[in-house]
């Protein structure tokens, strides 16, 4: 029998063999040849970098202008794998662990204003993200929620972000928005993301 096609039966479960597995953070293929933990590793460096770089200026903008840049991931992810290009590319972003292009703008610009609420961001960030402070003391005034703006018509970065950044803040769970240290916002945001934008 072929070991790249071996199947094995313990109890009632049926166990099939994997052309990769991730470990360590490591993907490797069933030839251990690593080529697919390389790939990865190129494709990031080489693609995902050029998407994250500065994407909290895309936060706002409509489906139709992300989607050219969603469709160059999918094309990376597939290139990971070496597969078709009509695949389906969710399994592969979720064995990736890469989040999806809108998913990536939300989490650049959370990060941006968990680093203002912290008092850690730049000033012109800490103009744009106010703490929200209800007209009376209230259990949710420690929630770690944002004040939302004014509603008003946006023409510039600052105030599109002044407007989604406290929808997106509020939106999220308690237990990140209140986390104690960025890396664990950080762990905590992308967990809250892959759930909202990869879950079945």
């Amino acid at each position: 029998m072929d070991s790249h096609h071996l199947k094995l039966n313990p109890g009632d479960t049926l166990v099939t063999s994997s052309p990769c597995a991730k470990n360590l953070g490591v993907v490797m293929d069933n030839r251990l040849s690593l080529s697919m933990n390389i790939a990865a590793l190129l494709v990031q460096a080489m693609v995902l970098s050029r998407l994250d770089y500065c994407n909290s200026l895309l936060a706002g903008l409509p489906a139709s202008a992300i989607r050219p840049l969603q469709l160059i991931q999918n094309a990376a992810a597939r290139l990971v794998y070496n597969l078709p290009r009509h695949s389906h590319v969710t399994p592969l972003l979720t064995t990736l662990h890469w989040l999806p292009v809108i998913a990536r703008i939300k989490f650049k610009t959370l990060v941006l204003a968990y680093q203002a609420v912290k008092g850690s961001a730049p000033t012109y960030l800490l103009k744009i993200f106010k703490p929200y402070t209800p007209a009376r003391p209230l259990r949710s005034a420690t929630s770690g929620r944002l004040a939302p703006p004014p509603l008003r018509t946006c023409a510039s970065w600052s105030c599109l972000l002044s407007v989604l950044a406290p929808r997106w803040w509020n939106d999220l769970p308690v237990e990140v928005r209140t986390a104690e240290t960025l890396a664990t916002f950080k762990r905590r945001l992308k967990t809250h993301l892959f759930r909202v934008h990869l879950s079945p």
